[in-house]
């Protein structure tokens, strides 16, 4: 069998181990990004999430570190039970996030930058599709919208 590097037309190593780098290297990176990322990178670089409160007197499901970190499994979660089973208005159903976080000034999650879910979602780099399909209202301001 041919030497796995021979065959992109590198030299073989011969049995002799190869070095990724010189002994201080590591030592090296580790004051570069001390001393010099701070100064380069400067406060507030980027800019954290500017989030609406959500509707005044309602209680979210989870704590709000709970929900931060694991809202995505939930919401998969749901929508596997939704699908499957036909359980609708459960405890992580997205209508009930939208209608709690909906903006007052827009009627919506995902209208504009300072909206709950693209204010985090654009934060993160992490794209948001669940509103091509979904509506991204409050069930009650899409029905006067429908009329």
């Amino acid at each position: 069998m041919t030497n796995p590097r021979c065959a992109f037309d590198a030299s073989p190593s011969r049995g002799r181990r190869q070095r990724t780098g010189r002994a201080g290297s590591a030592a090296s990176a580790w004051v570069l990004a001390t001393i010099l990322l701070p100064a380069y990178a400067g406060e507030g670089r980027t800019p954290l999430p500017v989030l609406e409160a959500a509707t005044a007197g309602t209680q979210c499901v989870e704590p709000a570190d709970v929900m931060r970190r694991n809202h995505m499994r939930f919401l998969k979660h749901q929508r596997d039970d939704t699908v499957r089973a036909g359980v609708r208005g459960a405890k992580y159903s997205l209508r009930a996030c939208v209608d709690c976080h909906a903006s007052q000034k827009t009627a919506s999650v995902a209208k504009v930058e300072t909206n709950f879910c693209v204010s985090c979602h654009s934060y993160a780099a992490v794209r948001i599709d669940c509103f091509e399909c979904h509506s991204s209202r409050p069930q009650a301001v899409a029905q006067q919208a429908s009329k």
